[in-house]
């Protein structure tokens, strides 16, 4: 059973919707939120990299930090450029990147769930970043921005998303700068809000699909928030989170590609060598197509030529659904016993860039020598990325990258 459930978003009025909304927190630098904020001083960045508004060398760590993004968001809504709906509701989000359209419900999640295993991970987190996210949620006394959720696809959903977007314009509609078009409906009537609701509480799982450190630190700000008001009842808004849940079937993942900075000691001819070991390796003629077009097929670069390698029958785990992926394959087969990547969380010999750059990125950076050899993966798949939470296991690092990334600013969820 998946609990999902209607709210009062805080979020901007339509005028100032595309001005406000901004790409997440973790997609860019200081330096890079503080020149788009030049651009666009409404930008919602002074909420998720409020350091811009800071002097220049203060840590992101810094208490004045957290109290910073607090003043800004409650800015938005003094200065009358935000607002809260009266009543609970759904929200349907859509965004439309190169003619492809994926649609998502907002509501919320139950803490209670994601501590149960109901909704379902595929990543580690790390310390140092929940710590800093559940920081920055509980300064703001609100999730300033919404998680990333997925869940097996289901006809009556889809049916009443469409019912109401067909029935009512849209609250929003833009195109961001990125050209990402983003659409936002209201679901205000109460059968169709009973009606998802019902539908999800068929559902035995929902599925982390991006933002897996957010997710964790919204859930422990709602534990923190019990401790603190130990009669509580279950029903407050702390109990829950704010997250962004798209049907499996209307999702991309793009390639998550490597370069690594040297061949570990080797000459070309010794790497090739040793590759060959276990993998089949193929030259890629001139001219011709080097994009991998098939699972357990990785297109690699080196020395100003493209090359697809297979693994050999044998050299992994078929059985084992975490080894079967490529990303497995290539870290056990290749990075760790050929070039020393033992650890690629913390290697930093090894680079991960995200395909929606373009497989030219790759050999830019190994044709200009910062890298000396890259690796561009077939893109892992939902079923794959479902199988494997299901299973309780966990990807490799850098598996997945989501395009579009959900914006923020458009929807913020009050805790109190």
């Amino acid at each position: 059973m998946s609990t999902f459930k209607p709210f009062k978003a805080v979020r901007p009025v339509p005028e100032k919707a595309r001005d406000i909304a901004s790409l997440p927190y973790d997609v860019m630098d200081s330096e890079e939120a503080r020149i788009e904020v030049a651009k666009n001083p409404l930008s919602y960045l002074h909420v998720e990299k409020p350091e811009i508004d800071l002097p220049k060398g203060t840590s992101l760590y810094d208490p004045a930090v957290y109290a910073k993004a607090k003043e800004n968001l409650y800015n938005y809504m003094l200065n009358g450029q935000m607002t809260q709906d009266s009543k609970p509701m759904f929200y349907i989000y859509r965004q439309t990147m190169d003619g492809r359209a994926q649609i998502g419900l907002v509501g919320l999640a139950s803490v209670d769930e994601y501590m149960d295993g109901i909704i379902k991970k595929h990543e580690f987190t790390r310390a140092e970043k929940e710590a800093d996210r559940i920081r920055h949620v509980d300064a703001c006394d609100a999730h300033p921005s919404p998680v990333f959720f997925t869940y097996r696809h289901q006809d009556t959903i889809d049916n009443t998303v469409a019912k109401v977007m067909a029935a009512k314009a849209p609250e929003y509609d833009f195109i961001s700068d990125d050209g990402i078009g983003h659409s936002l409906w209201t679901m205000d009537n109460p059968a169709d809000i009973a009606t998802i609701q019902a539908e999800f509480v068929k559902l035995p799982y929902l599925y982390v699909a991006d933002g897996h450190h957010r997710t964790a630190s919204a859930a422990k700000v709602g534990l923190l928030r019990r401790e603190q008001y130990p009669n509580y009842t279950g029903e407050e808004e702390f109990n829950f989170f704010m997250t962004v849940i798209f049907p499996d079937n209307q999702l991309k993942i793009f390639d998550y590609n490597r370069a690594v900075k040297d061949l570990n000691g080797n000459t070309k001819e010794e790497f090739l060598a040793k590759v060959a070991a276990k993998w089949d390796i193929h030259p890629i003629p001139s001219g011709k197509d080097f994009a991998p077009s098939k699972l357990h097929q990785v297109s690699m670069y080196l020395d100003g030529a493209w090359y697809y390698i297979s693994p050999k029958a044998g050299s992994w785990n078929e059985a084992d659904v975490v080894g079967n992926l490529d990303v497995s394959i290539l870290q056990n087969n290749l990075l760790s016993p050929i070039l020393d990547i033992k650890d690629p969380r913390v290697d930093t010999r090894i680079d991960f860039i995200g395909g929606i750059r373009g497989l030219g990125e790759l050999a830019k950076r190994v044709d200009s020598g910062r890298e000396a050899v890259a690796f561009a993966m077939f893109a892992t798949s939902m079923d794959e990325l479902i199988s494997i939470a299901d299973a309780g296991e966990i990807m490799p690092p850098k598996s997945t990258w989501f395009e579009p990334k959900l914006r923020s600013g458009l929807f913020i969820h009050l805790l109190r």
